[in-house]
């Protein structure tokens, strides 16, 4: 299983310094994968969560490709309809081949309609639109010359290139619990990419109807990488707290879990709110990854101690 960071791009206390720092130690560290999150305009719905300033995902992602050796870079999630197809297939495809195909593509359909009315694109069928635009994506990645005639976006030739590095494109993931969500990672997805849930519902409810989609579409079922919190607290917590929150026992039996899930990756990611995320409190987040590396994951070899 590898074991991945979400890197905090956005709020008051990030700064390109905090950013390097993040992904050095991480990296050190032996952790696998770098994750960063994705807004455009930081209007009222998206603030209350993501705090200005939000540094642009894949301008970090290139720049940390330069920084950076060995771990994996990639988007938790990018947002499919805020972007033209063409230009983010180009964007990933550059960030991959700059980084030794390193790159994970993280994306999903959206949920703050403030920041669709800001950039004028229609907050409905934002789910279809997601899905156009896969195809494209998946298209300039796997051919040297592509057209499009969809309901959303149209083009004549265009050729591609630089390609990813590997032949099928860079990895996939599909993030979002809804049933779209589920048919798009299965129908385009390497790996289904659920954030903040809990035992139970990943185990009772969403993996069955991932695996119930997939039978109805006759795929494959899509790896699982979910994302989690990173939330360390002295005393175990009860009944009812997602995955990744509570003591380092709590904290080493979901993993456990998602272990026995069959889960291929799983992206950590500090809770510690980013309105008021201070130095201090950053250190005290990359302390909790550098504690979990000590006492519960053994990064080297991709298992729990």
């Amino acid at each position: 299983m590898r074991f991945g960071a979400n890197l905090p791009n956005y709020g008051p206390a990030t700064t390109p310094t905090s950013m390097l720092d993040w992904a050095r130690r991480l990296e050190a560290l032996g952790y696998h994968q770098l994750m960063v999150s994705d807004h455009v305009a930081s209007t009222t719905d998206v603030e209350s969560l993501f705090p200005a300033p939000f540094y642009d995902p894949f301008t970090v992602l290139a720049w940390l490709a330069g920084t950076t050796s060995r771990v994996r870079l990639g988007t938790t999630v990018a947002i499919l309809p805020y972007r033209h197809p063409l230009l983010v297939a180009r964007q990933v495809a550059n960030i991959d081949q700059l980084s030794g195909g390193r790159f994970v593509f993280g994306a999903a359909a959206g949920w703050a309609p403030g920041e669709f009315a800001a950039l004028g694109v229609p907050y409905a069928r934002r789910g279809a639109r997601s899905d156009e635009y896969l195809r494209v994506m998946r298209a300039f990645w796997t051919e040297d010359v592509i057209a499009h005639d969809g309901e959303f976006v149209s083009f004549g030739p265009v050729r591609t290139g630089p390609r990813p590095v590997r032949p099928s494109g860079p990895e996939v993931w599909i993030g979002g619990h809804s049933a779209g969500a589920l048919r798009r990672a299965v129908r385009y997805g390497d790996a289904w990419h659920p954030t903040s849930v809990t035992a139970d519902w990943l185990t009772h409810v969403g993996l069955p109807a991932l695996r119930h989609t997939a039978e109805r579409l006759g795929r494959a079922v899509p790896a699982l990488a979910p994302r989690i919190k990173l939330r360390l607290t002295d005393r175990p917590l009860s009944a009812g707290r997602v995955l990744g929150e509570g003591n380092l026992e709590q904290i080493h039996d979901d993993l456990a879990l998602l272990e026995r899930l069959g889960a291929e990756a799983v992206v950590l990611d500090p809770t510690f709110p980013a309105q008021v995320r201070t130095a201090a409190s950053a250190k005290d987040d990359l302390a909790a990854f550098e504690l979990l590396a000590d006492e519960v994951i053994d990064l080297e070899h991709g298992r729990l101690r």
